[in-house]
């Protein structure tokens, strides 16, 4: 998996609202939790993987928020340790000058699989028996991750940062059972057409038994799902259309 961040990653809306959820430890990890309104599930979770800007950043909360409005359980985990990237690194005059690439060194496979894994052990000692990632851009890699080994029972990865294609596809389709869904976009230097067209060929056309969508939305750019301008049409149609596709792959399969 690569570990490079683009411009793109960090840039973005801030979106209003008031999270409903709560921030609770789980195995002494920070996770921002939410849990839908009436009965649910108690043996599945969705593990939601975030972009750069991890639990601090609205956007991300209001996500979790919406997933359980949809009737799942839903875990945000802090796999950064407190050192997501500032949410004013957003603002024009600064992304330039934040170091990704300092950050990135920070937050390698080491840092956030040990991290991924004490929260995915906690989870099972509650009873917890099916999971369903949602990564979106720095999440896709953990989503991966607990796809090859059967950890996950479907995942769901939005605008992907940091997988090597075609490597990583192919692992997927030999390793894993779990049925994917890509949400891809028009403008996305980390998962550009030409990894879009690849992950079809991987994937598509039957050539992975479990099931493989992917969902493709044009005027829209990376982080398009997470940190959209919600005053741009096309950009409010893929945020909305890729929610609404995930939400539905889980209903059939987690």
């Amino acid at each position: 998996m690569s570990e490079s961040l683009c411009k793109e990653c960090i840039s973005g809306v801030r979106h209003e609202g008031v999270p409903e959820g709560r921030v609770e430890k789980i195995n002494s990890v920070e996770c921002y939790v939410a849990t839908p309104s009436g009965e649910y599930a108690k043996d599945k979770v969705v593990l939601f993987f975030p972009d750069v800007f991890g639990l601090p950043l609205i956007n991300n909360r209001l996500l979790v928020d919406d997933i359980a409005r949809n009737g799942f359980w839903c875990v945000m985990p802090d796999y950064f340790e407190g050192d997501p990237i500032p949410e004013d690194a957003m603002l024009p005059e600064k992304r330039d000058l934040f170091d990704r690439v300092a950050w990135s060194a920070r937050h390698g496979e080491d840092v956030w699989k040990p991290i991924v894994d004490k929260v995915v052990a906690a989870l099972k000692e509650q009873g917890v028996t099916r999971f369903g990632t949602t990564g979106y851009c720095f999440g896709a890699p953990p989503s991966f991750y607990l796809a090859y080994s059967n950890t996950s029972h479907v995942t769901v990865v939005s605008h992907p940062s940091r997988l090597k294609v075609p490597d990583d596809l192919e692992k997927y389709r030999a390793e894993s059972k779990a049925p994917l869904l890509i949400n891809s976009c028009e403008v996305d230097p980390q998962f550009p057409p030409e990894s879009q067209k690849i992950a079809d060929e991987v994937l598509g056309g039957g050539k992975f038994a479990p099931g493989y969508e992917r969902t493709y939305w044009d005027g829209c750019t990376h982080g398009f799902a997470v940190r959209g301008d919600m005053s741009n049409p096309k950009v409010k149609a893929g945020k909305e259309g890729s929610f609404e596709a995930m939400i539905k792959f889980y209903q059939k399969y987690l």
